[in-house]
């Protein structure tokens, strides 16, 4: 028998502690979530709507097939900087005409929809996204183009939204812009490197400058419909290959150019007979301890996600504490590697090193479930092998070519967040639980081997150490990486693609996967590189 046998007590008292802490934080997270789907706020919204304009989540929402679910990607992009949350631009991933698309919507209530850094580097991860799951793209474009007092940080790498455009192009992944108002300067590049173009009439105004810059430019009078009106690019131009009378027209037009794509999916397709799991969901609110020092069996996130909470392990008594094995997940195959005691010791990079390349051999995506505090330290470790140990894992996370999926649970510290496949090793997709900490170590170990330094610099120069100075030290600098390993944080930082309800977390990963499958699933063909032994 393969199914997992669940013992959470979920009328213990550490339980029903562990949920309230969760709950807490989930509200936390929605507390900053609702500041993203505010816009530029009440003032911004309703002048947007007397304009008789609708906003950027309403065109998202008629563009979906009705009752379809929309994957938000790094909603809290820009938080605890300078900028609105959400970084003036809202992008995901839906079905539209029953073809997965990457969708991103420019939020005019937000300084026009203008562009700021965060928005770059937010728009910069959603084209990944695009390209490495082979998704089509829709632009919702209404923008100010460039946010001009940081154009230095824009300017430069900005450059690399139109290339990704003309590459998805080139690969036979279809883009499409429909353009609600502005799109000026260099975001008129933006529709001209589309393959498909909808303009909005009397409302869509693209143009390299507007009337103003081309009196200053050129000394020619000029009106906006003429220099860039949607009629005239219709018309005269040929930049616009379709006039929506409205909004809700070109979304119309939007949906029927999908449609008329003939997209298939390259991937294997799920199986139909899938069972849901055996355990609750909601049972994921109480199984993370608040203290991420005490370990927790992954096999009952596990039970709570996979298809029939059916779990083939593999190598069960090697390596204890990363486990590793077979599932599916909405009825795609998986193989599933999770950290169970957060140490990681030389047995486990050597299972999870011959697992991920058991999983290239049967082109089978890969989820990465974190709970790790790194790999082991100490005399007896390195003089055993642990560094050779761990190069061995991260030499296979890095040359694995199955798609691989991360989900940050818990403490994800060290080099174990590199050999758990953290973002710097590209996972197709990475979500964070309210709970999750990452960082080079944690705090209290930190603030502690800093301390160990400046003793000894002390005691080597003769100086007296002073225990009250140590003790500040100490504090401030736990208080800051206590803060910056918080997930709203990382999050902010678009180190992760958003932060999830523990609950959410099958329906999450199966629409990651459903999303990976446009593509072809494909395993290592030439081999990995060399594994130290």
């Amino acid at each position: 028998m393969t199914t997992i046998r669940s013992t959470v007590d979920t009328r213990a008292d550490e339980f029903a502690a562990n949920r309230e802490a969760m709950l807490e934080k989930l509200a936390e997270i929605d507390a900053e979530h609702a500041k993203a789907v505010a816009g530029g706020g009440e003032k911004y919204v309703e002048r947007h709507r007397k304009r008789g304009k609708l906003l950027a989540r309403e065109r998202i929402e008629l563009l979906l097939d009705e009752d379809s679910p929309f994957l938000e990607l790094s909603p809290l992009a820009a938080w605890g900087s300078d900028y609105r949350v959400g970084a003036s631009v809202i992008t995901g991933i839906g079905v539209v005409e029953g073809v997965e698309c990457l969708i991103s919507a420019s939020d005019p209530t937000v300084k026009g929809g203008a562009s700021n850094p965060w928005t770059t580097k937010k728009s910069f991860r959603a084209a990944d996204i695009a390209a490495q799951n082979r998704l089509p793209v829709i632009n919702l474009v209404e923008s100010g183009g460039a946010d001009l007092p940081t154009q230095k940080e824009i300017f430069i790498p900005g450059g690399r939204i139109f290339r990704d455009l003309t590459r998805s192009s080139a690969a036979k992944v279809p883009t499409i812009a429909l353009v609600f108002g502005n799109s000026t300067a260099g975001g008129a590049y933006l529709p001209g490197m589309s393959d498909y173009v909808v303009m909005v009439k009397e409302r869509a105004k693209v143009f390299l400058g507007g009337p103003p810059l081309v009196k200053m430019a050129t000394g020619e009078e000029s009106d906006d419909e003429s220099l860039g009106g949607a009629e005239m690019h219709a018309r005269t131009s040929g930049l616009a290959d379709y006039l929506a009378v409205d909004e809700e027209d070109a979304i119309r037009l939007g949906r029927g150019i999908i449609k008329r794509l003939n997209w298939t999916k390259q991937g294997p397709s799920p199986k139909p007979d899938y069972a849901e799991p055996l355990f609750d969901a909601e049972d994921l609110l109480g199984i993370v301890p608040t203290d991420l020092k005490i370990p927790f069996d992954p096999r009952e996130v596990i039970a709570r996600v996979v298809d029939g909470s059916d779990f083939d392990e593999f190598k069960p008594l090697y390596g204890p504490s990363l486990v590793t094995g077979w599932a599916s997940i909405h009825g795609y195959p998986v193989g599933i590697l999770a950290n169970a005691q957060g140490v990681l010791f030389g047995e486990e990079s050597q299972k999870a090193a011959q697992f991920i390349q058991l999983a290239n051999q049967i082109d089978t995506p890969l989820v990465f479930l974190h709970n790790t505090t790194g790999y082991m330290v100490g005399k007896e470790y390195e003089q055993s092998g642990i560094i050779k140990h761990g190069a061995l894992m991260i030499n296979a996370v890095s040359n694995s070519k199955v798609p691989h999926l991360s989900v940050l649970m818990g403490a994800s510290y060290g080099a174990g967040h590199y050999g758990m496949c953290g973002r710097a090793y590209d996972p197709r997709f990475l979500f964070a639980w309210p709970s999750a900490k990452s960082a080079v170590m944690g705090p209290a170990q930190l603030a502690g081997v800093l301390s160990i330094v400046a003793r000894a610099a002390a005691a080597s120069r003769g100086q007296e150490y002073s225990e009250e100075n140590d003790a500040a030290m100490r504090a401030m600098v736990e208080n800051q990486i206590e803060a910056e390993s918080m997930p709203m944080f990382l999050s902010g930082m678009l180190y992760d693609d958003g932060i999830i309800d523990p609950r959410d977390t099958r329906t999450v990963l199966g629409m990651s996967l459903s999303a990976i499958h446009n593509g072809p699933v494909k395993g290592v063909e030439g081999g990995f590189g060399v594994f130290r032994m």
